[in-house]
């Protein structure tokens, strides 16, 4: 499946998904209940926002330094976080929010290069999520801001006949493991994760 295959199943799929809500309908859930703490964990995931997201391997930016057309350009955070930028060479990405980033790159910039840099950055596209266990076509996908679990699940074919439907188990960037949380549509996938499909047990 090309890239934009993918993208484009994910958009229809969106698509149905918000028809679905506003009509609403939704699979009730089944009768077993669920651990407290994995209970408190079915709080959807915040959104992507530039405040709060941390940079991470696989993230392109584009990177603009005011007035310095040579110094700026799109740029990819390597496997072991860092972004290799013209004129001071490597700096660290990893584990920052994009106004750290920024900064950290400034003052390598005023460190004996130009006076008064002024640096923007954003995510062009984020890292991309990971899906496995129970569905047909498990494996790594881009990523597309306001995506859900089940959207996840969609564009990875769809379940397997032995899935659990109920629960999705959650692994996120800088988290201790993995997370119990109900499989729904307010669940938030983030860059990077991890989701993991279990198989029922009846």
């Amino acid at each position: 499946m090309t890239y934009g295959q993918t993208i484009l199943r994910l958009l229809l799929v969106t698509v149905a998904a918000v028809l679905l809500a506003a009509c609403g309908g939704g699979a009730s859930s089944s009768s077993g209940t669920i651990a407290p703490a994995a209970r408190a964990a079915a709080t959807p995931a915040p959104a992507v926002s530039r405040q709060a997201y941390t940079l991470g391997g696989g993230d392109e930016l584009r990177v603009i330094v005011f007035g310095e057309q040579d110094l700026s350009g799109e740029f990819v955070v390597d496997g072991d976080g860092f972004v290799s930028l013209p004129l001071i060479g490597e700096v660290s990405a990893g584990g920052l929010t994009l106004r750290e980033f920024e900064q950290q790159v400034a003052e390598a910039l005023a460190s004996g290069y130009l006076r008064d840099p002024r640096v923007s950055a954003e995510v062009l596209n984020f890292r991309p999520f990971y899906i496995i266990g129970e569905v047909s076509e498990g494996g790594e996908y881009p990523f597309v801001q306001g995506m859900t679990v089940l959207n996840a699940v969609a564009v990875a074919g769809g379940y397997t006949y032995r899935a659990d439907r109920n629960r999705v188990f959650i692994t996120r960037v800088n988290s201790p493991g993995e997370v119990e949380y109900r499989a729904s549509q307010g669940v938030n996938v983030l860059p990077g994760d991890i989701i993991r499909i279990p198989e029922r047990f009846f």
